[in-house]
């Protein structure tokens, strides 16, 4: 877990500073969030379940436009069928997008980690972190 060491500099009682990642699961490890740490960052909050709603996945272009008139539920079912909604919520008109084994989103580059939508993400990729399971915090992991 310990990625990143700070320079003794900084700290003049500690020769180093361990930065231990988050954990996802415990909100009280989050870190207050800072724009200049997504780069740093493993993209840990790309392993959270993506909520979607039918605009969101226009704007995917997972849906067509002329498909709006269709029952959402139709379109859950189809696009389950294609593996990238895992379930769909009739009450609330949420779909959750489908995760990869290891829990990243569809959408990350296992490779770069990076977003591969960037542009036409879901408002809850955009929204992150203010709001969220804790707003204006992150579940930070330094990269290696």
């Amino acid at each position: 877990m310990i990625r990143a060491l700070l320079p003794h500099a900084c700290f003049p009682t500690m020769k180093t500073l361990m930065i231990v990642g988050a954990d996802l699961d415990r909100t009280d490890t989050w870190i207050k969030y800072d724009k200049t740490m997504c780069h740093a960052c493993v993209s840990s909050c790309c392993t959270m379940p993506v909520e979607a709603r039918l605009n969101d996945l226009i704007r995917l272009e997972l849906v067509a436009e002329f498909e709006r008139g269709e029952p959402p539920k139709n379109i859950a079912k189809r696009l389950m069928k294609d593996g990238v909604v895992e379930r769909y919520n009739q009450k609330t008109g949420i779909f959750t997008l489908t995760r990869m084994g290891n829990n990243d989103c569809y959408f990350l580059d296992r490779k770069s980690r990076l977003c591969t939508v960037y542009d036409k993400r879901p408002d809850t990729c955009r929204n992150h972190p203010r709001i969220g399971p804790r707003p204006g915090y992150c579940a930070f992991k330094p990269k290696d």
